[in-house]
């Protein structure tokens, strides 16, 4: 790994103490920040290579915390969420290792040219999901799709499961890491879950699964299984620090509060949550409590898009909208949710999420000479460029992206793999996909 500086950068450190540096130098050596700090107060190592940054904005790379890979873009549409998911399994129904392949290859890229540094993926066959990202050099938490139940056995298995876990857990200097990934509680049995937590235990790993995310799943988990979704998992054995629940649209007080009392992570997916109509989480409340809540895209086949600035914006823009609060969620609390909070929930933020001496030098370096982010001001309080980080800025905005001190975007270009031959691939794999699922549609009614 090479040493390299950042200099004259408008840095925003999201430290303990929110940071910002207007005119800041960070230097990495390898693939640690070993300084930051003013441009006057840094001392730049002889032989260092040099990165001239003025004009540009340095913060740390965005933390997806809950996605699904796919190649399914744009075809399950207008759909609330119990209809969407007959029509999704679908495509697992037909999945294959090279289907599986070049869906996370597709998404690892997007993710990456949009400034997200890692990503938290529940998907199939993720010991190939495990070859794209070191492709790539991204950094990825895996968790298995498992479902064990009577007709779900199209999805992974607990013993793929605990395989993964030997063969690619801390792989790759630790960029990838394996958790326990369940489904969800109509898809897994008891046994699932609570061999789940015994191997969460055994072998140190976290626990992945959804809860929580639709008013009418909330009522069905309730009819059939006799307690509320969150109650369940309690039972279960399930809630705890090592634990992320993807969703938690319709968690009450009492949930939210025991959430934060087990140490319970939420990863919040607005977009996903809005497009399928499921509502709007109670973040505030949620945060509030002392809940980590990070942010999470879903995947692109319920949300289009695996834009982590996308995310932040209507994270909080759905928040002032549906409270008439132009108050609440502000731009430094968005910006935690999508960099240290979102470590945090993966167990990653002693490693990253921040820029902080001794941290991995995962960082994101944004243009700020362009027409979105025009005029701009930054002071030690973030200044105008911190609102804009949050609700101007893009993908096009994303100048430079490293994972470990690696540079794996420059100028929007990946820099590790040919990015038109990924897109051909997938554009390819991806039709090919859609027509096999297709031959098994005559089978939708027996789905849910």
């Amino acid at each position: 790994m090479s040493s390299f500086a950042i200099c004259h950068a408008a840095i925003f450190t999201v430290d303990p103490r929110d940071r910002v540096i207007p005119a800041g130098t960070l230097v990495v050596q390898d693939g640690i920040i070993t300084q930051i700090g003013d441009d006057r107060e840094v001392n730049i190592p002889e032989g260092c290579e040099v990165i001239d940054a003025r004009g540009h904005a340095l913060l740390p790379g965005l933390i997806d915390c809950h996605s699904h890979s796919s190649l399914m873009r744009g075809v399950t549409e207008n759909m609330p969420l119990m209809e969407w998911l007959p029509w999704y399994q679908l495509e697992h129904r037909a999945m294959t290792e090279e289907f599986a392949y070049h869906s996370a290859r597709l998404c690892y890229l997007e993710a990456l040219q949009s400034g997200t540094t890692c990503v938290m993926d529940m998907f199939r066959f993720m010991d190939r999901c495990a070859d794209a990202a070191a492709e790539l050099g991204l950094r990825v938490q895996l968790a298995p799709y498992v479902a064990d139940k009577p007709g779900k056995d199209f999805f992974s298995t607990r013993e793929e499961n605990r395989r993964l876990i030997h063969s690619h857990h801390e792989s790759r200097n630790g960029r990838i890491r394996v958790w326990m990934g369940l489904e969800h509680l109509f898809y897994c049995t008891e046994d699932a879950y609570r061999e789940a937590a015994q191997l969460s235990r055994e072998y140190g790993v976290g626990i992945h699964t959804h809860c929580s995310e639709q008013k009418e799943e909330e009522q069905a988990v309730t009819a059939e299984l006799g307690r509320r979704s969150l109650a369940m998992l309690d039972h279960y054995g399930i809630l705890g620090e090592r634990t992320l629940l993807a969703h938690c649209v319709w968690l009450n007080d009492d949930e939210i509060a025991r959430v934060a009392g087990t140490g319970t992570s939420i990863a919040h997916c607005p977009v996903s949550n809005a497009k399928l109509a499921s509502g709007v989480a109670r973040v505030p409340e949620m945060l509030a409590a002392g809940v980590t809540v990070g942010l999470g895209t879903d995947g692109p086949v319920c949300n289009n898009s695996l834009n982590m600035f996308e995310e932040m914006k209507f994270a909080s823009l759905i928040q002032k909208a549906t409270r008439l609060d132009a108050t609440t969620m502000p731009a430094d609390q968005i910006l935690r949710m999508a960099t240290i909070n979102g470590a945090r929930a993966l167990g990653l933020d002693q490693e990253i999420g921040s820029l902080e001496v001794g941290k991995k030098a995962d960082l994101l370096l944004l243009d700020l000479m362009t027409a979105n982010m025009t005029p701009v001001s930054v002071n030690e309080a973030g200044g105008s460029l911190l609102w804009n980080l949050v609700f101007s800025a893009g993908s096009t905005n994303v100048a430079g992206v490293w994972v470990d001190g690696v540079r794996l975007i420059e100028n929007g270009e990946a820099t590790q793999v040919c990015q038109s031959s990924v897109i051909v691939a997938a554009q390819r794999q991806g039709l090919a996909l859609h027509e096999a699922g297709q031959k098994f549609s005559h089978t939708l009614t027996t789905m849910i």
